[in-house]
């Protein structure tokens, strides 16, 4: 079984390339200076995300994305990773992105955190956004 999985959760959604994905996000990882153990993408809706935000994290907002760090050893990358499908086809459109070029801005956010990146003040978030910006462009395979 591979490090990295995909699976739907209340949604039919079938990720292109997912060969070419894994082997991206597990390239950016292993430059991270991070090991990848396992990793776990699930695409849903708007709404099975609110649930989640609501139950995890005590928030009533819908979201594009939330982590789960589930690492128990530094330097060891473990976790779930749960992408509103919904969010992103909403946000390629506001942001006039391709929803190919959204997810994957997406998929990559979410490793980021798991590397230790954050977003929460505006240096963290444009620092976040220029490694996401430099890995979309290592992407070898076309959205």
């Amino acid at each position: 079984m591979p490090a990295i999985q995909f699976f739907e959760e209340d949604i039919t959604y079938k990720l292109k390339n997912k060969t070419a994905v894994r082997g991206w996000i597990t390239e950016t990882i292993h430059a991270e200076g991070y090991k990848l153990k396992e990793l776990t993408y699930v695409f849903c809706s708007d709404s099975y995300l609110l649930q989640i935000n609501q139950q995890y994290l005590d928030h009533d907002t819908y979201t594009d994305i939330i982590t789960f760090d589930n690492s128990e050893i530094a330097g060891t990358i473990v976790g779930d990773i749960f992408i509103s499908i919904d969010r992103i086809r909403e946000n390629a459109v506001k942001y006039s992105h391709s929803e190919a070029d959204e997810l994957h801005r997406v998929i990559i956010h979410g490793a980021l955190h798991l590397l230790g990146y954050t977003d929460k003040s505006i240096p963290e978030k444009k620092k976040m956004t220029l490694k996401e910006d430099f890995y979309l462009n290592k992407r070898s395979f076309i959205s």
